[in-house]
C-alpha cells in the first residue's frame, strides 16, 4: 500500500479554468507538490516538479499534457502560494471541520463514500487508472475563502464554484472549492 499523506486543495474560476493542487508531505516520492490543471476546453495538464513524480502521478490519473517544472510553494497554516515558470497560484481557506480518527477502509468505500457523494458530489473511493485501488480518508475540509491564478501574467478570473467534471480520476474535487486534509491510500498493482 502507497500512502501519501497531505493536503488537496481544489477551485474553479470564472474563466473557466479549474485546478488541483497536491500538496503531499508525507509520500513515498517524499515531499512533492504538483498542480493538475484543466483548462476551458477540458485538456488536462500534469505541472509535476520532477520525473518520478510526473510518472507516478500520471499513471493513476489523466492528462493530455504532463509538464516537469520545479515549483517554488509557500506553506502557512491556511493558504498554499506556488510559483513555477509560466503559472503564479495563490488559495486561502478559512476554518476546518476535523475528523480527527482514522477509519477502516471498507468504512471509506462505503459509509463515507455515500456521505462524500451526497454532500460533497465527490468520492472517497474507486480505481486509478491503472486499476488500483484507492481510498481518500479526509482529516479534515474547509471552504477556500480567497483564490488567484495567472498563466503567462493573465488571470484566471474570480473564484467560482466547481461547475462541469475535471476527471482527472476516478473522483472529481468538491463542487464548492474547498482544501482538504487527507490521507491517500493506494493499493500496489
Amino acid at each position: 500500500m502507497d500512502i501519501f499523506k497531505g493536503r488537496i486543495t481544489a477551485s474553479s474560476f470564472s474563466s473557466g479554468e479549474r485546478i488541483v493542487i497536491g500538496d503531499w508531505v508525507d509520500s513515498p516520492l517524499g515531499s512533492f507538490t504538483n498542480i493538475m490543471w484543466a483548462r476551458p476546453d477540458g485538456k488536462r495538464i500534469l505541472i509535476s516538479p520532477s520525473s518520478d513524480c510526473a510518472s507516478y502521478v500520471s499513471n493513476i490519473y489523466s492528462f493530455e499534457e504532463v509538464i516537469i517544472n520545479p515549483l517554488n510553494v509557500k506553506r502557512k497554516k491556511k493558504n498554499i502560494e506556488i510559483e513555477c515558470k509560466d503559472i503564479s497560484i495563490f488559495i486561502e481557506w478559512g476554518w476546518s471541520f476535523p475528523i480527527p480518527f482514522n477509519r477502516p477502509r471498507w468504512f471509506i468505500s462505503n459509509i463515507e463514500y455515500f456521505f462524500a457523494n451526497l454532500f460533497f458530489g465527490t468520492k472517497t473511493y474507486g480505481k486509478t487508472k491503472d486499476n488500483r485501488r484507492e481510498w481518500y480518508m479526509v482529516r479534515s475540509i474547509s471552504r477556500v475563502k480567497h483564490a488567484s491564478a495567472k498563466y503567462r501574467g493573465k488571470s484566471f478570473g474570480n473564484i467560482a464554484k466547481i461547475s462541469e467534471p475535471i476527471n482527472f480520476g476516478f473522483s472529481d474535487p468538491p463542487k464548492i472549492p474547498s482544501s482538504v486534509l487527507v490521507t491517500s491510500m493506494i493499493g500496489k498493482n
